[in-house]
């Protein structure tokens, strides 16, 4: 299959062609997190068995993706979308907070919602991993905005007098890879530990970031 299908258009059973088409496709999002973020998991999954799961045919399924990478490109960058937000409203909420808590109610806000649901663990932390060259160029991509984040929040902090100036971006980029690591060795049950220890150990990491041995007394 080289392409989409046309989808359809005009209005049918109160709704316009793209109010179905986004129907649809939620319909397959839904089904793919369960399929690929469960049980049998990306690579065991076939446009059949997804086209089955969200109670559409295959052709419906081509009408809105190409392939089932396809999918999984759509369904992960949806859950890093939904971890975002969920930050970026911390960060609006933690505002005023002195620096030790600004930093853990902002990553207890990504831990919680990336954690919410194992399979958004299992889609950011495991599925992604080996797929295809587009599919690290897309993981690395957004690993790349993860750090873009921790530096903003390292900036802010340095302006408010709470850290030390420096250039934080490999310091973010080695933070962004224990994240992805211990979540994933976490959910993979390799940590003998909760996910409050978890989430308490990477806090300490991003505060030692912006906090090093012997930068001496900051406020927060």
């Amino acid at each position: 299959m080289t392409g989409r299908l046309k989808a359809p258009t005009g209005r049918y059973g109160g709704k316009t062609a793209a109010e179905r088409q986004a129907e649809r496709r939620r319909r397959f999002l839904d089904a793919a997190l369960q399929l690929f973020g469960d049980v049998p998991g990306y690579r065991a999954t076939t446009v059949a068995a997804l086209s089955e799961a969200a109670g559409l045919s295959t052709r419906q399924f081509y009408e809105e993706f190409r392939t089932l990478e396809d999918v999984l490109a759509a369904l992960h960058l949806e859950v890093n979308d939904w971890a975002t937000a969920a930050v970026l409203a911390a960060v609006a909420d933690a505002d005023q907070l002195p620096l030790a808590e600004r930093v853990a109610a902002i990553f207890r806000a990504y831990a919680a919602n990336v954690t919410s649901d194992p399979r958004r663990v299992r889609i950011t932390f495991v599925e992604i991993i080996g797929v295809s060259a587009r599919m690290e160029e897309q993981r690395l991509a957004r690993r790349a905005h993860w750090v873009e984040l921790v530096c903003a929040e390292a900036e802010r902090a340095v302006r408010r007098g709470e850290a030390s100036p420096r250039d934080f971006r490999l310091a973010a980029t080695g933070f962004i890879g224990s994240v992805n690591g211990l979540l994933h060795d976490w959910n993979a049950g390799w940590v003998d530990a909760t996910l409050e220890e978890v989430v308490e150990e990477l806090v300490r990491q991003l505060l030692g970031i912006l906090r090093p041995p012997g930068r001496g007394a900051v406020r927060g």
